[in-house]
């Protein structure tokens, strides 16, 4: 089966078939049906005209003639220089180049083969391939063999239309020449079946991981990394809560002391006097409520994708299995951001829980599925198979409406219908004054630092990530035990910074910490954009508008829905913590 043509110097793939100087298929030729993800990833799987029959070798065959005209000429040659590589597929195996590591120990592969070659100006079509279909004995049923690899190689012969090249050794090679109006590109194939009884069935994928297998050590190193700073700051956070906090709470439990600040003995500063304020409900309200909502559904599905995947569940034969069980935790999980949204609008003294329902499903999940309906058209305006179909942002759409709509709503009314947490003091009717903040207490310092130190938690294994999706699209990314420890670590990371921060600034006497414990939480996305803007720069050589405005905007979608999650989590400890220490002095 053949799927698309992909580069990574673009992010603009094409099915195989919407290329005009290839093969066009028979009226025999059946498309795939496709899954979620395998549609939003670009692929378009159909069937092909080539005969590979088990067991059966084919020294040449002639497939077809393509004439081609100056545009078709000039569109493979700009896809050659841009180095784009043809993906196909056979018994679920991807066709793929093979590679010999460093030490001439190893054989591994890279998903795909070369479309053609670009010397001294020239570009080269490879029109002809060697398959080398790889098969083992099926055990289990005699008389039957099992596929275990699927290599291609493509060469780029000159030969006479309608035949198959006499030759392929230091065979002269097929120029795209753009001066000329037309030309006849002849397509054949051959095909060698090799017993390997090296390669066992159940690791055929393994050969598609070596090369990324070398990078263990480094993971480790970023575990490790990542293990230091959560110790530190572990460390800082056990001193302010068993030494300092627990301090301050028994010294302000044995003073006598009302509920006004006058009461309060001379010696009893900081945190301790915004007891009456530190509950007061923020401004806008609604809106933090919603995008903490919000938050816990992105929470909810990282943590159950990763989880899935860490167990060895998420199989690569699973094409978009990846993004299509996330799109689906993520509608299921509307339920609980209804539940959470509610409960927290609720504790703000907010009755209106229907429309804090509404909001909190169309906020974000609206605005994040308008800005890729909008990408979408730049895709359509380049002829993507990255494009995605009327019929599947229907099915979006429809998802949202009809899935993500009504369980939010049925979240919302069932958290709306508990009791709300309630406040351990009592909130005063006067407000009271804010005293001025030093520089280093300012929120766009809190967030710097509050971002940076996450950040360096994970840099690492974002850089892996980073190269998996925009640099190397012929691997895959399969380290997700290290992404799930990763992950921990970092929650872990920005709970501590929140509580510190947070503590921090109710010692400076500001209690107003509901927004800005949320914001210190997005501060690493701002250092993950930051990072990725110098990737872009500095890593990638990605050409045209198109290709560089998807490469912007996802990352930024990308770090929205980062920032959402982190941002929550760093919230609620600084909720669950507020609430801890006030509930453990006495007030009157």
């Amino acid at each position: 089966m053949v799927n698309k043509v992909s580069s990574d110097s673009t992010q603009l793939p094409y099915a195989y078939y919407d290329l005009n100087f290839v093969c066009p298929p028979s009226p025999d030729v059946k498309r795939v049906g496709l899954n979620l993800g395998e549609i939003l990833r670009g692929d378009r799987i159909a069937g092909s005209d080539y005969n590979i029959v088990m067991g059966r070798d084919i020294e040449c065959e002639h497939l077809c003639d393509v004439e081609v005209d100056a545009a078709g000429i000039e569109r493979s040659s700009a896809l050659i220089r841009n180095s784009y590589v043809v993906e196909w597929i056979l018994d679920n195996l991807p066709g793929a180049t093979s590679y010999v590591s460093m030490d001439k120990t190893r054989k591994y592969y890279a998903a795909g083969f070369k479309l053609g070659s670009y010397e001294n100006d020239v570009a080269y079509l490879n029109n002809h391939v060697t398959m080398i279909i790889r098969y083992r004995p099926d055990g289990n049923n005699p008389g039957k063999n099992l596929i275990v690899a699927f290599e291609v190689y493509p060469k780029s012969v000159l030969t006479t239309p309608g035949q198959c090249p006499k030759k392929l050794d230091n065979a002269k090679p097929l120029a795209l020449d753009p001066a000329q109006e037309t030309m006849t590109i002849p397509y054949s194939y051959s095909v060698y079946f090799k017993e390997d009884l090296d390669i066992k069935y159940s690791d055929r994928w393994d050969l598609y991981f070596l090369n990324s297998s070398d990078s263990n050590n480094i993971h480790w190193l970023a575990i490790i990394n990542s293990l230091v700073i959560a110790s530190f700051l572990t460390t800082v956070v056990a001193i302010i809560m068993l030494r300092t906090l627990s301090r301050d709470i028994q010294s302000y439990n044995q003073e006598g002391h009302g509920e006004d600040d006058k009461d309060l003995p001379e010696d009893i500063v900081g945190w301790k006097l915004v007891h009456g304020d530190v509950f007061r409900p923020p401004v806008h309200k609604g809106v933090l409520a919603s995008l903490i909502g919000t938050g816990v559904q992105m929470f909810v599905m990282a943590f159950s994708i990763l989880f899935i995947a860490a167990l060895g569940l998420l199989s690569p034969s699973y094409r978009g299995g990846f993004l299509s069980i996330a799109l689906f935790l993520f509608a299921f999980a509307g339920v609980f951001s209804g539940y959470f949204s509610s409960q927290l609008y609720k504790s703000f003294k907010g009755e209106k829980w229907l429309k804090n329902a509404l909001r909190t499903s169309m906020l974000v999940p609206g605005i994040l599925l308008g800005c890729v309906v909008v990408l979408n058209f730049f895709s359509w305006s380049q002829s993507s198979s990255s494009a995605i179909p009327f019929g599947t942002l229907l099915v979006l759409i429809s998802m949202w409406l009809f899935i993500l709509v009504p369980l939010v709503v049925v979240g919302g009314w069932l958290g709306f219908m508990r009791p709300a947490i309630e406040s351990p003091t009592r909130i005063k009717q006067i407000p009271r004054q804010i005293p001025p903040t030093p520089w280093y207490m300012k929120l766009s310092f809190a967030i710097f630092i509050g971002g940076l130190i996450p950040f360096a938690a994970i840099l690492i294994e974002l850089l892996f990530i980073l190269k998996s999706v925009w640099q190397d699209k012929t691997g895959y990314y399969y380290m997700y035990g290290f992404l799930g420890l990763t992950f921990c670590i970092l929650m872990v990371t920005v709970v501590e910074i929140s509580i510190v921060t947070t503590y921090f600034q109710l010692c400076a006497e500001d209690y107003n910490w509901w927004w800005r414990s949320f914001l210190v939480g997005t501060g690493s996305a701002f250092w993950i954009f930051g990072y990725s803007i110098w990737y872009y720069f500095a890593k990638l050589d990605l050409s045209g508008f198109v290709s560089g405005l998807l490469f912007f905007s996802y990352s930024l979608i990308g770090c929205v829905v980062y920032g959402l999650s982190t941002g929550t989590v760093s919230f609620l400890a600084a909720y669950f913590f507020v609430h801890r220490i006030y509930l453990a002095v006495k007030t009157d």
